[in-house]
């Protein structure tokens, strides 16, 4: 059973310490992606060793209510019995075979189909992939070399999107890691996200010299920050008005908040659009696509080089065209959007009634509720949170028995699984965490 909301010191099971221990020996920092690490939280991260709906089960036996989702592809629940009948009937007939297959062509039409920027798609491994793809494609269409994205967007490990924003308005990006050469971003602008002025400058600033403008429509990589009202139809007329390709990448958002992503969501289509997470179903899957006479720049039908000898892999490909088939047939959206709601009040009741200085946001299925006495519209605002409520307030409700994202600074997902007992039970818990933390 959970211990009490009262013990918030960071600390996982013993099995989960000594595989830590053991992990640290032979991987950097015994993880393989950093934020497994819990270095926002302190303390020792939990090793998991079943998942099955809308729980997980780590090595030392304990069960906790998910709300991570292996950050946002488990839409339909863990271990759903369709796709996973789909990944075991695909690998049965051979893991790989650096072939095209049909299965490839059955999943791109699923995709055309739900996406409405979409009209030739690629398959790739990642999200990283697919955005570096789709910046790549965007460079040799326009015959530019200036991108734009924005501060507390991620779009994956890519060289040059990795960069850090100066004080201005408009900054060329340095480098954000060892490693990135400044030549790799010096064509990167950075800028605040949510301010349309700033965009509409950059581009008089740098006229016909940008390729594109990289975002996400709702961002997921500084907690749960949406557009404001009219932040993505701005974005739309400008670029449109200076020939800069738009590039909404909907990793995270994509068959989530709706089955055409954010830009059904919000009626807002853009050139071209980045897919991973719900897209691979939980396998390794990423996509870009987009209008036809820029997608056709992508070779062996145009000069743009992109290839991968395990892109469109039919065990991933089962997977994702299982979990589409299902969101279309089955949309869970309504329920989510129900779920959604109820659980967002309720946890931000909980901090209310405890006198914690909190903003809820949340679009559909994606939340977080930031420690901050102020709405959050851009990273400079999330800065603002209390990082070390957050860390009490993680594993407090860790203790309740509830697994939310490590960070502040990561959006918590919800799957069609989650019952209304199972978030009343998730309220209860921050109602017990939050008046200790009071």
């Amino acid at each position: 059973m959970p211990q009490s909301a009262a013990n918030t010191v960071p600390t996982a099971g013993p099995a989960s310490q000594a595989a830590f221990h053991r992990a640290r020996q032979l991987m950097p920092g015994g993880v393989n992606s950093p934020a497994r690490a819990f270095g926002a939280v302190g303390g020792t991260p939990l090793f998991i060793k079943h998942a099955s709906g809308a729980w997980l089960e780590d090595i030392d036996g304990r069960r906790f209510l998910d709300y991570i989702g292996s950050w946002g592809p488990m839409i339909l629940g863990h271990a759903h019995p369709e796709v996973i009948a789909a990944v075991t009937a695909a690998a049965q007939r051979g893991t790989s075979y650096g072939a095209p297959t049909e299965a490839e062509s059955e999943l791109a039409e699923q995709i055309i189909d739900a996406v409405p920027s979409i009209e030739r798609v690629r398959l790739v491994n990642s999200g990283t992939e697919a955005t570096m793809s789709a910046i790549r494609v965007a460079r040799g269409a326009t015959g530019r070399d200036k991108v734009i994205k924005f501060s507390g967007n991620y779009h994956g490990h890519v060289d040059s999107l990795l960069v850090a924003a100066g004080s201005a308005a408009a900054t060329l990006g340095v480098p954000d890691s060892p490693g990135i050469t400044a030549g790799a971003s010096s064509d990167t602008i950075v800028l605040p996200y949510n301010d349309s002025a700033a965009v509409d400058a950059a581009l008089q600033q740098y006229k016909g010299q940008v390729a594109a403008v990289i975002l996400e429509p709702v961002v997921g990589n500084m907690g749960l920050v949406p557009p404001t009202e009219s932040y993505l139809q701005d974005l739309r007329k400008l670029t449109a008005r200076e020939g800069t390709v738009l590039i909404f990448d909907e990793v995270m958002t994509g068959f989530r908040l709706a089955l055409g992503g954010a830009q059904e969501y919000f009626g807002v289509t853009p050139d071209m659009t980045t897919l991973g997470k719900v897209v691979g179903g939980g396998m390794p899957l990423g996509a870009y696509g987009g209008r036809e006479d820029l997608m056709s720049q992508v070779l062996p039908a145009g000069p743009v080089f992109q290839a991968g000898t395990l892109s469109g892999n039919p065990v991933a490909v089962a997977a994702g065209s299982a979990t589409l088939k299902i969101l279309k047939q089955d949309p869970p959206y309504e329920l989510l959007e129900r779920h959604g709601e109820m659980l967002a009040s309720g946890l931000a009741a909980a901090a209310a009634k405890a006198g914690l200085p909190h903003q809820m946001q949340r679009v559909g299925s994606m939340l977080t509720l930031f420690f901050n006495d102020a709405p959050v519209h851009n990273w400079d605002d999330a800065d603002r949170s209390n990082r070390e409520r957050f860390a009490a307030y993680f594993w407090g409700m860790m203790h309740q028995g509830i697994y939310l994202p490590c960070s502040q600074f990561e959006a918590m997902f919800f799957s069609r699984t989650h019952t209304e007992a199972e978030i009343e039970q998730t309220i209860a818990a921050a109602e017990t965490v939050c008046a200790a933390l009071a």
